[in-house]
């Protein structure tokens, strides 16, 4: 039941836990009008952004990893099966977290998201990695591929 001796917008800010789950028993129960609606929208937008910079994140790392793997000859010797297990890792935590929308996210900034893991793999292998966008979506999301080598 909602406090009556607190405003939720009071109860946001002293208790954000208590908050959240007053807001998940109103939905429940469709009790729209009572919602703490500008919290509410603040914080599923921050939800997103979280989503969409976890995934990002999470992208990066494997094309990273990936460049790493394919081009990095000096070190493919002794790091190979690291860059694998890191390959594969990312790829779980991934693939835990897509849904349609946020591979439709990822689908839209591949190419942005090979740019940043394209200069990171660059300065680190201090080697010259093709500039354009190597891997396809599903390539990325998929724990058993791997870039010949």
């Amino acid at each position: 039941m909602v406090r009556t001796t607190i405003s939720l917008a009071q109860l946001y800010e002293a208790d954000y836990a208590q908050w959240l789950d007053e807001m998940i028993i109103l939905l429940k129960q469709g009790d729209l009008s009572q919602l703490d609606q500008v919290h509410l929208l603040e914080e599923l937008e921050a939800l997103g952004r979280s989503e969409r910079h976890a995934i990002a994140s999470l992208t990066i790392q494997i094309m990273v990893h990936l460049l790493l793997y394919q081009y990095w000859e000096v070190e493919r010797g002794c790091n190979a099966n690291h860059w694998q297990v890191e390959i594969l890792t990312f790829r779980t935590q991934l693939n835990l977290k897509l849904t349609k929308n946020l591979s439709n996210y990822l689908g839209q900034n591949l190419d942005s998201l090979y740019q940043k893991a394209h200069k990171i793999a660059s300065l680190k292998a201090q080697i010259t990695l093709p500039q354009q966008n190597l891997f396809t979506l599903a390539q990325v999301c998929d724990e058993d591929w791997l870039p010949e080598i």
